[in-house]
């Protein structure tokens, strides 16, 4: 076997394992590859929590917001809306605001 034989007995499997490498570190590294994918997942996660805590806090308001309703008006609902709004309330009394 010539020089030249020989260089190409080495190519094809040089080329082969640097193709093989070039896709196995996009595979991994790439915009669409592994670690993106394992990202991707946990703001998916986080995203889902933060959905869940704000839907509750919405829950939360439509609740009160009924409860302030002409048709279903809790006395008790209307004073707290009031003093907080107002500022007011009786003298020595302790609010906790929250």
């Amino acid at each position: 076997m010539d020089l030249t034989g020989r260089l190409n007995h080495i190519l094809g499997p040089l080329i082969a394992l640097l193709v093989m490498i070039y896709f196995g570190y996009h595979i991994v590294q790439g915009e669409r590859g592994l670690f993106s994918w394992m990202r991707l997942r946990q703001k998916i996660a986080e995203s889902e929590h933060h959905l869940s805590v704000i839907q509750s806090e919405k829950e939360t308001l439509e609740r009160q917001v009924y409860l302030l309703r002409p048709d279903s008006l809790d006395q008790d609902m209307l004073e707290e809306r009031a003093r907080k709004v107002l500022n007011w309330g009786y003298p020595g009394e302790v609010v906790i605001y929250e």
